[in-house]
């Protein structure tokens, strides 16, 4: 898909007080770590993830999700009237019903004629209703719109390590599904789209392709375990292995693709935003693309896997550190369990960020 009136106007993020360390969780590991022998360092040696934040227990995601909207949209300078569409599209929600989206358009001041809806789908909800926005716009239907979404990993973190302190027949094989669940960290990241009419910056999105590959689904699975472990706190099993290479493979086809809707060579892009994993995965990637790593924006080290706020939050914090600079052509490499791959083509004009 094409893009001819779109603009990415503006990525903003908000990041949790609290640090956990990797140091921290293995320490409160160690019982488990003596008993099958392993060695301690371990998760920072394999993933390259010092710490992780959370926000603060009983925080809802839809009241970080309001916080972050509204830096988005004040730094956009669009009025709040002519907003035709809020997303809010991370995996975590504030409940089933009604979508969390209700509870930030009601926090944000937005208007009521206004699409308010989640969207669901891993590591690219943000992303996919980026595209819904950008879709609307080119058509007509709307002026602008957002697209938020909030992860806090401290549930699913902290119900793994009490999972793994009480289970009895852990051994270093079947401890690797759990591997993955360590890494997960918490932030919170919006993006307003507008018709190019609108944009103070005129930060074009240039195009973008989305590829699936469903034959992997069941590499990366979570949900509510309350029947299994009695609380309802998530769980996940990965294979990260497998998961890795597959993710890959689906990326190295979807970059391919992307490139042709795009126009552009490896050559043409001058920098990059990725979902953050981990640095194998990184280095995996940009290696699998034949794309240098210096054009990458790395925050995996400090954040951790943040879900589907990852990728925006790393534009949002590359954009105020002076990654980007005018004119360049930039790449927002997306991937997802599903699998699910989405990337996007944007040209950088100006700095409209908080």
């Amino acid at each position: 898909m094409k893009f001819q009136h779109v603009s990415i106007e503006t990525f903003a993020c908000t990041l949790p007080d609290e640090v956990v360390t990797s140091d921290e969780i293995e320490e409160r590991l160690r019982p488990v770590y003596e008993r099958l022998n392993l060695p301690a360092g371990r998760l920072e040696l394999m993933t390259g993830i010092r710490e992780r934040r959370f926000f603060a227990r009983g925080t809802r995601p839809g009241q970080i999700s309001a916080i972050t909207t509204n830096k988005a949209i004040d730094a956009s300078g669009i009025p709040r009237e002519c907003f035709g569409a809020l997303i809010h599209g991370s995996v975590c929600r504030d409940q089933l019903e009604p979508a969390t989206a209700a509870a930030v358009h009601q926090a944000t001041g937005l208007p009521g004629a206004c699409a308010v809806y989640d969207v669901s789908n891993a590591c690219l909800g943000l992303l996919n209703g980026v595209l819904q926005i950008a879709s609307m716009i080119e058509l007509g239907q709307i002026r602008a719109g957002v697209v938020v979404g909030t992860e806090d990993g401290r549930g699913l973190v902290e119900g793994t390590i009490d999972t793994l302190l009480k289970s009895e027949s852990l051994t270093r094989q079947s401890i690797k599904g759990d591997f993955a669940s360590l890494t997960i960290g918490s932030a919170s990241a919006a993006i307003v789209v507008c018709d190019r009419r609108l944009s103070r910056t005129g930060n074009q999105l240039l195009g973008a392709h989305c590829l699936a590959d469903t034959s992997h689904c069941n590499l990366c699975e979570g949900g509510s375990a309350a029947e299994q472990f009695g609380d309802d706190r998530p769980r996940m099993q990965t294979d990260s292995e497998a998961l890795l290479h597959a993710g890959i493979g689906l990326a190295t086809r979807n970059w391919k693709a992307t490139r042709r809707v795009l126009g552009w060579q490896n050559s043409n892009v001058d920098k990059a935003f990725t979902h953050q994993v981990g640095k194998a995965h990184c280095k995996l990637l940009y290696e699998s693309l034949g794309l240098n790593p210096e054009i990458d924006f790395p925050t995996v080290q400090f954040l951790g896997n943040t879900g589907a706020a990852a990728l925006p939050t790393t534009a949002a914090l590359g954009i105020q550190q002076g990654h980007l600079t005018a004119g360049d052509n930039v790449a927002l490499l997306g991937i997802g369990s599903g699998l699910n791959s989405i990337m996007l083509g944007w040209e950088f004009q100006g700095h409209a960020t908080l």
